[in-house]
This record gives C-alpha cells, sequence and structure tokens, in this order.
C-alpha cells in the first residue's frame, strides 16, 4: 500500500533519513521506533511531502514523491502531530468539518462529520471551543478531523505522549477501533514499547535515519542489535 525506496534527506551535512527502504500493507497497523532523534519524524514529514528528498515513496502503486502535501492527503494519507495541532477558537463539530471539507473532493460531508464526532466519542463536547479540552479531547479531535478526510492511511506520531495510563488504553482502543471498524491502515510512532507491541502487526526500528531491524514485535524485542541501541540491557533483563 505505501512502499519507501531508498529514502534519503539531508539538512545540509546531518543525515536525519539515510537510504531507508520498508513497506506498509494494506489493513496492517505499522509501528515505528527509535531513539530521540532517530528520523521517526522526518520520515512522517517526507511521506506527507513536508520535505524534498532522494529516493522514491509510492501510495498505492502510485508515485507520490513531489506531490504537495494538500495532495497527498486527498489521496488518502491524514496524519496527527505530537503535540496536538488544534484551532482552539472554533468548536470541536467546526474542526472536524475542516477536515471534511479538505478532505472531500466533493466538499463537507455533514453526516460524515456526524459519525466521526460520535466515533471518537466527543458528542458531548461537539459544541465546545476546542482550546478548552483537555490533553485526551484533543488528541482525539486531531484524530477525529485527520478521519474527516476520509483517509486509507493514518499516521500517529507519538500518539500517547503525556498520557495516563487510563488514557493510553482508551487511545488504542480507539486505534483498533480505527483499523478494524473503519478499515483504515495505521502507522504509529511510538515510544511505548508495550504499545506497540500490543497494537502493531509490523514493528520498524531506526536510528541516526537508518534501519536496525523491521519484523514481528516480538522478533524485534528479542534483536540483539535492538536491545543494545535502543531498548537496553534491562529491558532484556526483564524479559
Amino acid at each position: 500500500m505505501l512502499k519507501a525506496t531508498r529514502v534519503t534527506k539531508k539538512f545540509g551535512e546531518l543525515v536525519a533519513v539515510n537510504d531507508l527502504s520498508f513497506h506498509v500493507q494494506d489493513g496492517q497497523i505499522y509501528g515505528i521506533a527509535g531513539p530521540n532523534g532517530a528520523g521517526k519524524s522526518t520520515v512522517f514529514n517526507l511521506i506527507t511531502g513536508n520535505y524534498g528528498y532522494e529516493g522514491k515513496i509510492e501510495f498505492g502503486g502510485k508515485k507520490i514523491t513531489g506531490l504537495s502535501p494538500y495532495r497527498i492527503a486527498q489521496e488518502g494519507i491524514a496524519r496527527t502531530f505530537q503535540i496536538p495541532q488544534i484551532f482552539p477558537s472554533l468548536t470541536v463539530k467546526k474542526s472536524i468539518s475542516v477536515g471534511s471539507r479538505f478532505g472531500a473532493r466533493n466538499g463537507l460531508d455533514e453526516d460524515h462529520v456526524e459519525k466521526i464526532i460520535r466515533f471518537v466519542e466527543l458528542e458531548d463536547e461537539r459544541t465546545q471551543k476546542t482550546g478548552r479540552l483537555n490533553l485526551l479531547g484533543k488528541k482525539k479531535l486531531m484524530i477525529g478531523a485527520s478521519l474527516a478526510t476520509k483517509p486509507k492511511i493514518l499516521m500517529l506520531d507519538e500518539p500517547m505522549a503525556g498520557s495516563n495510563a487510563t488514557e493510553i488504553k482508551e487511545l488504542m482502543n480507539l486505534i483498533r477501533k480505527i483499523n478494524v471498524e473503519l478499515g483504515v491502515t495505521v502507522i504509529i510512532i511510538e515510544h511505548f514499547m508495550k504499545v506497540l507491541t500490543e497494537l502493531t502487526e509490523k514493528l520498524l526500528i531506526i536510528e541516526s535515519g537508518s534501519m536496525i531491524c523491521c519484523d514481528a514485535p516480538e522478533a524485534v524485542t528479542k534483536n540483539p542489535e535492538v536491545i543494545e541501541s535502543y531498548l537496553g540491557k534491562a529491558y532484556a533483563e526483564r524479559d
């Protein structure tokens, strides 16, 4: 469904992504992890057209390299950010409507907006200004606005950051619902390895922009190179 081939991104002398290739299949929940500064969010920015790069990225068999971010979004790729990006003066409904109007080729889909508000469980907050939502509410709103674009792939950049155990469980359940009930492929960047091992079917570990390992989560967490460079001896000893 999404295929990156020998993708490289440099910022001056800094190589942020280095000759990286990977393939996300339709229907997967696909994880990306690695140390801070490994290039994970840069990979998201390359997929969504925010930076130019060397190499090639294809979506549904079509080359999307060089397309602008709005074109890529309208092709069916939506994303969220580590720090919630919202319109604080708009209501929840209007914010999700912005996503629908942006992503739809035929204009605003009111029925779909209502469906998404219910799906992310923000019915009680529909008329509330988004700036007044708590952190979990803002994350659900950002996911809802992304889903309103009717994506085929939803890319989540550290959705669990700053959340407590109860909120993490709720967000994990929401991600599973998105994948199973809406049929949306999910790519998730996350630092919490437990979240990734429970959610994902395939897990890519990168360091300094290069692939260390890409395999099923249980295999990745036993990989000696991954343990040494990312998980640490304490993780290996615990298991």
